[in-house]
């Protein structure tokens, strides 16, 4: 046989330039032509039709607009248990029995046509109402007559334009968290705007103007004025702060919210007499301002990305219902009312609820999401498929053997890392810093008080000394300082698409040791391999039927090849006799011509010595083998490069893969000498092993990982960070999410997130300089409203413009090298 190598691509196939009017793929098989536009596939031109028959045809004008197919795995009946009553009444937003209202996910919207044809529903059915797009969490709340659209129906109409909803268990459990925290956005509103109008209140006591009797009285009044404007924003504004000092004492530890409560009471409490005493203006100005800084700083660290969950137990990933068999009928059932004994029917792409045992006579299960492992395993009747793994393939009957939640997919979640906490502001910076602070300005605030009372004999400056020293050192630039570098350092991180929870997450990330990174899907590209033919070149005809017997059969590696034979057209053409043989090959007749793609064995060539690294699908034509396809898995960019720079600042790194032992060699040049890698490693493996290095060695760990395989170890690690190649879609329960395209700047992440931790040290600094000068005033009992107005606001907009130009400059410089 000729030898000959030819990787396959354009340059090695037969291009063609038809581009799919609908989707603007190019169209790699069968293309179909009608109204002089070309569609790559049945999907497209139904899609295409359906606009045109409603005149919604202007969708393709739109700039930049790209149509999407509607989703191969549909069939009809999919939502038919929506229809069944209490899914029904879970489902629904809002109803009078007239018009109804219903929210869905849509997870394949993604740019403004999407939306434009979403809010255009009401064309394709007179019931539908209008429909509203939430681009940013990726949702379109739909309104409806209910007694003319049928909820099933209205899930169908969606799907049959590319836009099929996603529904889980936790749609119909009413489990959804709350993502926007609106009460603090109207604390902050009320806040504001009582602070404002205590500050154009107090304008005269500002500028001393007027000292008459009239002006006497209207200085009064607005002191009342001011009172009354004070007592919602310490009551229901400062609530917030009240409750957690309060959590904080019950739990006999000071934190950062104890101290702020003791300034605010003070203040207010001076305040007060003042006012009522005639005394004075009191300093209602500061008490407001601080509740408003300090109330806009915590939402803006707490402020996460609407459209990103990071909470995603089993139920996310669990489909609502299933077809159970009953008899000949196939009845659409909820996954929570299965029983032990049910039949089921589950289609190519679904996953298998519950565990179960194969009635079919064969199936080829693909485990990757639950154990690791690449390559999906080929089962036979009477063996058990366990719950999360995917048919690949023609649909199977399956018998369940125990109920969801017994299944061994669910077992996991019940182990004890997942009822633990990891957030812990007692042990967050500003707090270990505030248990020294806070107890140093109370003593000073106590001296001084007692000097002024015992010494003095003045217990009127005594009150004011103790309570303005409380005013100008309140923990709330410390406050400040933390949640504004790390609110910044969050937008940061989820530019440069890195997505941490929250601030806490951050701060973890800092204190990174040991590193441990998960291999199928987290270093390895999904759904991805580098695909070559080594042998006897090919004409394009014979490319073209080789391409068309591939696309028979839904093996991974067929799959794989398909994709490698991208740009290669196939032409209409009948295959005929097709077989598949298990675990040998594929076989099909094109004419006078008999394909054959699989094993050595199978074409009949002679069998060559396996090799891990790559597997090889020969292919013979007319009996006569041409050669192999060599697939190898991609792995992601710059990993070596990644790992070599971990290694270089001290980081200790491992690999705990459920997949076989591949790539080893490889694998151990990337992890350097004395690699730690570890293969066929279960859930239950990963979770216990980082839990021994926590424990045994007393390391810090961040795990990286994708699957549900890795979601106890992501929970058990210190910081846990999903690898996703689209954000929006479904990950486990983690700390962060990391674009896969970005996994490469991990170091740059954590050192930025080290970098963050310096940052806050320093905006401190500055703010102690600021409470050091007001205290000078405040214990000589001098500290006029005036001044304590003017001090309060420029800390803070200092402590904002430092750490925001700090953390920017840090960023730019870390994430560009």
């Amino acid at each position: 046989m000729e030898q000959e190598s030819i990787t396959i691509g354009p340059a090695a196939a037969k291009t063609t330039e038809n581009t799919c009017y609908h989707c603007g793929e190019t169209c790699r098989e069968e293309t179909i032509n009608a109204d002089e536009h070309s569609f790559c596939c049945e999907g497209c031109y139904h899609v295409y039709d359906l606009l045109k028959v409603t005149e919604l045809c202007d969708y393709y004008n739109i700039d930049g607009s790209a149509g999407i197919s509607p989703d191969k795995s549909f069939f009809k009946g999919k939502f038919d248990y929506l229809d069944l009553p209490d899914v029904h009444a879970k489902m629904l937003e809002f109803t009078d029995g007239h018009l109804s209202q219903v929210s869905w996910y849509i997870p394949k919207m993604h740019c403004s046509s999407c939306i434009w044809l979403l809010e255009q529903l009401y064309k394709f059915n007179p019931g539908i109402r209008s429909s509203v797009v939430n681009f940013p969490e990726k949702k379109v709340r739909i309104t409806f007559e209910a007694g003319n659209v049928k909820l099933s129906a209205l899930a169908t109409l969606i799907s049959s334009i590319g836009y099929e909803p996603y529904i889980s268990l936790n749609d119909i459990a009413g489990e959804q968290v709350k993502k926007w925290n609106r009460k603090r956005l109207y604390k902050i509103g009320v806040a504001g705007f009582c602070f404002g109008n205590v500050m154009m209140l107090s304008f005269p006591e500002y500028f001393h103007l007027g000292k008459d009797a009239f002006d006497e009285s209207l200085r009064a009044t607005f002191g009342w004025l001011n009172l009354a404007l004070a007592i919602p924003v310490l009551l229901y504004c400062g609530s917030d702060f009240f409750k957690s000092a309060w959590a904080a004492l019950k739990g006999k530890y000071l934190n950062i919210d104890a101290p702020i409560v003791i300034a605010l009471v003070s203040i207010f409490s001076l305040s007060l007499y003042q006012i009522v005493s005639g005394t004075g203006p009191g300093y209602f100005d500061s008490l407001t301002g601080a509740v408003f800084f300090m109330l806009t700083g915590r939402f803006f660290q707490d402020k996460t990305y609407a459209g990103i969950s990071f909470d995603h137990d089993y139920k996310s990933y669990f489909p609502v219902a299933v077809s159970v068999l009953t008899g000949k009928a196939e009845i659409r059932t909820p996954v929570t009312d299965l029983n032990a004994g049910d039949m089921i029917l589950v289609r190519n792409a679904e996953l298998i609820p519950a565990d179960s045992v194969l009635l079919s006579p064969e199936a080829l299960i693909d485990y990757s999401f639950v154990s690791g492992e690449a390559e999906p395993v080929r089962r036979k009747k009477g063996d058990t498929i366990y719950a999360g793994g995917k048919q690949t393939g023609p649909a199977i009957e399956l018998e369940i053997m125990r109920k969801v939640s017994q299944s061994y997919l669910t077992q996991l979640w019940n182990n004890e890392s997942f009822t633990k906490q990891k957030e812990d502001q007692n042990q967050m910076l500003a707090a270990r810093i505030n248990r020294y602070f806070s107890v140093i300005v109370l003593i000073i605030a106590s001296v001084t008080f007692a000097a002024w009372y015992f010494i003095f004999k003045n217990p009127e400056t005594a009150f004011r000394a103790f309570t303005t020293c409380l005013l100008v050192a309140c923990p709330c630039g410390l406050l400040f300082s933390s949640t504004f570098t790390n609110g910044n350092l969050m937008a940061l991180f989820g530019k440069n698409q890195c997505y941490p929870k929250n601030a806490d997450a951050i701060e973890r990330l800092s204190k990174i040791d040991t590193i441990v990174f998960d291999k199928t899907g987290t270093i390895t590209r999904p759904e991805d391999a580098e695909v070559a033919f080594i042998g006897t070149k090919m004409t394009d005809q014979q490319m073209s039927m080789v391409k068309k017997l591939a696309t028979q059969s839904a093996h991974p590696l067929s799959r794989l090849i398909v994709k490698g034979l991208a740009e290669v057209h196939t032409e209409q053409q009948n295959i005929s006799e097709y077989k598949e043989a298990s675990g040998s090959g594929i076989e099909g007749s094109f004419g006078n011509h008999t394909i054959k793609l699989g094993s050595a064995d199978w074409v009949g060539e002679q069998k060559i010595e396996n090799d891990h690294r790559f597997s090889r699908v020969y292919v013979s034509i007319d009996g006569v083998c041409s050669g192999y396809f060599m697939v190898s898995i991609k792995y992601r960019k710059n990993l070596s490069q990644t790992i070599e720079k971990l290694r270089d600042h001290g980081f200790k790194t491992y690999l705990l893969s459920g997949d076989k032992p591949t790539d080893q060699d490889y694998l151990a040049q990337v992890f350097g000498t004395y690699a730690h890698l570890y293969f066929k490693q279960k859930p239950e493996d990963k979770l216990a092993f980082i839990a021994a290095l926590q424990q045994k060695k007393h390391r810090n760990v961040l795990m990286v990982g994708d699957g549900l395989n890795d979601a106890g170890a992501l929970q058990q690690s210190n910081v846990g960070v999903a690898v996703s190649d689209d954000i929006n879609n479904f990950t486990p329960s983690c700390d962060m999410i990391i674009d896969g395209k970005q996994l490469s700047r991990l170091p740059a992440f954590i050192n930025l997130a080290r970098r963050g931790q310096h940052i806050i040290k320093a905006s401190f600094g500055i703010s102690l300089i600021y409470n050091i000068g007001g205290l000078f005033f405040a214990i000589g009992g001098q500290l006029s409203p005036v001044l304590a107005a003017i001090l309060m606001p420029v800390s803070l907009i200092s402590i904002v413009g430092f750490t925001t130009i700090a953390s920017n400059l840090a960023a730019n410089r870390i994430l560009k090298n």
